[in-house]
């Protein structure tokens, strides 16, 4: 049986990782090419973004089958290999599961298009209202009207997102039992995580009605009651089999109360459940698309409110501050680059000794950063360029539009990794497909010839998790809630207890350690910290984090 709560799971956006042909894109032999690398790390599993086939509209989660292999990822050989390899090197592999929509170019659609009625009831499609308008007001994620003509007909198709990304129709037994045979045909293959995209936006009501005036329509199609329904069909019938699947689902616009439903392990749903909320703290009175510094009250507020409401309700968050849809977490919370090295490391130790699943992000672990562009020429995303025409159409100045977009592009994460400070970072010997971020200084050979290096930090960060019972299954309470600029929590299991201490400021701040002054120094962002017996009273140093145990 595995233990859920000492696993490690590193993500990897296998389009920017190590590029094995020279075409500039990344693949699955440079990920085989790689594992030694990650297992030396101590990860347990490596989550991959989508490899299927897709016209990439939305960098592969439009797919456009789910059981095979996009040629410029590789060979279905190629996979099994990674798999086989991975395995023996202690390292299972997650695959992205993209359930809501499928793209406009999948079979299903295309069949749907041709007239075929069993098809056709895959989607949502709805009959525009006599003077032409849409079916109801929604709008997409991605900007615009969430729907689209279905060919030549009265009707449109849904598309919460990008309008070649489809919705499936959940509600229909046809497309659920298809998606079980998606989950089964890649557990045969030796699969054993599963990451649902946006799972949560599946269980949309039989009438797609407006929200009721004053109220936000994401309300109207996300954390349905159904959902869960579905979810429990989908574990019963497939992954809930195998004792060693871990799953992991992408919840937007979430709350605590839903995450532990999702996640509670007497409900047969999901393993863990990521949210966001906590990467939204610097979203100008909640959109996106502007530029403050975030707020840390809010942070602070939000981390303890998620990790006291999930410990309570016996779920089981994923902590991470990258991914593949947000800009690099350095550049984000760590607001003087004086101060990148400490940062990093107390950025890692907030997530990697809190009560749940810690993620890492490719490029991470040495510590990563946004790329400087100049154009938005640059940015391959569609988001990023669709979000820069609306804020043109704002009225913004180019300039401003363009440092907005910088701030918070996608891309901003997606570019390639960094291996060393040769051509192009010794991710490929051809052209990257996206540009990349300053290299000739952060890359993974000038990291590990360093004495105190990033990467080791990670290392003992895992260890930690697979030694400390009271950092894999300890409780969670908040600590110093009235200490500006410091988040803190407790983890207590059978009467051991460690403190985990983050100074996010700059100026000097005074915390008086309590019973922790006596504790064993357990890890820290500075490598000359001392907790003595007669330290009572300890002065956080700039992007200071401390962990102290007691028993």
């Amino acid at each position: 049986m595995l233990d859920l709560t000492k696993q490690v799971v590193y993500q990897i956006y296998p389009k920017s990782f190590k590029d094995s042909n020279g075409d500039g894109i990344g693949d699955l032999p440079g990920i085989i090419e790689k594992l030694p690398y990650l297992a030396k790390l101590g990860v347990d599993f490596i989550w991959l973004n989508p490899i299927y086939p897709s016209p990439q509209n939305d960098n592969g989660y439009d797919i456009s089958d789910y059981c095979a292999i996009d040629p410029v990822f590789g060979t279905m050989a190629d996979f099994e290999a990674l798999i086989t390899k991975a395995a023996a090197l202690n390292i299972q592999v997650m695959l992205d599961m993209v359930f809501n929509h499928v793209s406009t170019d999948h079979t299903w659609f295309q069949k749907a298009l041709a007239g075929d009625k069993q098809y056709q009831d895959y989607f949502l499609l709805r009959e525009r209202h006599a003077d032409g308008s849409h079916p109801n007001h929604w709008q997409s994620k991605f900007g615009g009207s969430a729907w689209a003509p279905f060919g030549d007909t009265k009707f449109d198709f849904l598309h919460l997102y990008d309008p070649t990304q489809a919705d499936l129709n959940w509600r229909n037994p046809a497309v659920v039992a298809e998606l079980k045979h998606v989950l089964d045909f890649w557990l045969a293959k030796g699969v054993r995580g599963f990451r649902f995209d946006v799972i949560n936006v599946i269980g949309k009501d039989p009438e797609l009605l407006d929200a009721p005036a004053g109220t936000n329509e994401k309300l109207m199609y996300t954390d349905k009651p159904i959902v869960h329904d579905y979810i429990r069909e989908l574990n019963e019938a497939t992954f809930g089999k195998y004792a060693n699947v871990i799953t992991v689902g992408e919840l937007s616009s979430t709350t605590i109360e839903n995450a532990n439903l999702y996640t509670r392990p007497d409900r047969h749903e999901l393993s863990m459940s990521f949210s966001f909320h906590h990467l939204k703290v610097d979203y100008e009175n909640g959109e996106k698309w502007t530029k403050i510094p975030y707020d840390f009250a809010a942070l602070r507020n939000l981390l303890h409110e998620w990790g006291t409401g999930m410990a309570m309700g016996e779920g089981m968050p994923a902590w991470f501050w990258n991914n593949h849809d947000q800009p690099r977490g350095l550049n984000r919370f760590i607001l003087n680059s004086k101060f990148y090295d400490e940062g990093a490391r107390l950025l890692a130790m907030v997530i990697h000794l809190n009560r749940g699943i810690p993620y890492i992000y490719m490029g991470e672990e040495i510590g990563m950063r946004d790329p400087e562009f100049t154009s938005i020429d640059q940015y391959n995303d569609i988001e990023a360029h669709n979000a820069y025409q609306m804020l043109l159409d704002q009225g913004k100045i180019s300039a401003e539009a363009f440092a907005i977009v910088k701030a918070k592009a996608r891309d901003n994460a997606r570019t390639p990794m960094q291996w060393d400070a040769s051509s192009h970072a010794g991710f490929t010997t051809g052209t990257p497909w996206l540009g990349l971020a300053e290299y000739t200084d952060v890359n993974v050979a000038t990291e590990l010839a360093k004495h105190d290096n990033l990467y080791a930090f990670y290392q003992k960060l895992i260890q930690l998790r697979k030694t400390e019972a009271v950092i894999a299954d300890g409780g969670y309470t908040a600590a110093y809630t009235d200490v500006p600029e410091v988040f803190a929590f407790v983890r207590e299991l059978n009467g051991q207890k460690l403190l985990m201490v983050a100074h996010f400021g700059e100026a000097p701040t005074q915390i008086n350690l309590g019973e922790f002054a006596d504790g064993e120094l357990v890890i820290s962002s500075y490598a000359d910290t001392t907790v003595t017996t007669v330290t009572t009273d300890y002065q956080l140093r700039p992007y200071e984090a401390l962990a102290l145990k007691i028993n």
